[in-house]
């Protein structure tokens, strides 16, 4: 693999994408009372909390945050969450993943509300890279980017030192 990195999103881009995905989330949710934003970590996580920053300031239904670990190396479902399950029962449920690429983790992340009868679940990502193994879709993605299997995506975001950036490589 090459160590040739190639720029995808920059800071400002990266900012405008989850913009237009809160906005667009807003419309999908405007007569709720209340959602749930599920980040999962580490990069999604990141995403959600910027994504309720900015739906606090312009949505009348309020949000909450909740935050998922999953262990991505595992074949069976093993996630640490820090809010009762039960919470959920009949909300709305905003999935966030910083890349969707095998759909492995959307998939786990589902299968954290499986039993919980929710209202809504939809699911972000900001980069979308169409390789899925899974039978996963997003509603909402800051970018599809047709890529070969061999090439990595790397999502930088609030990194020591970093600023904020997508890399193709």
């Amino acid at each position: 693999m090459s160590d040739k990195k190639i720029l995808i999103l920059n800071q400002q881009q990266i900012q405008q994408k989850i913009d237009r995905i809160a906005y667009q989330i807003l419309e999908d949710n405007f007569d709720e009372k209340e959602i749930l934003i599920a980040g999962i970590l580490p990069r999604g996580n990141h995403i959600a909390m910027r994504l309720k920053t900015i739906l606090d300031k312009i949505a009348p239904f309020s949000s909450r945050l909740l935050t998922i670990g999953l262990d991505k190396q595992s074949s069976q479902l093993h996630a640490k969450i820090d809010f009762d399950v039960q919470d959920c029962n009949n909300k709305v449920v905003v999935l966030v993943d910083d890349v969707l690429n095998s759909g492995k983790t959307l998939a786990y992340g589902f299968g954290v509300f499986l039993d919980v009868p929710l209202k809504k679940l939809r699911t972000v990502v900001l980069i979308d890279r169409n390789h899925k193994n899974f039978p996963v879709t997003t509603d909402y993605a800051g970018i599809a980017l047709s890529t070969v299997i061999k090439e990595h995506v790397d999502v930088v975001l609030d990194e020591e030192g970093q600023e904020d950036a997508v890399y193709l490589r």
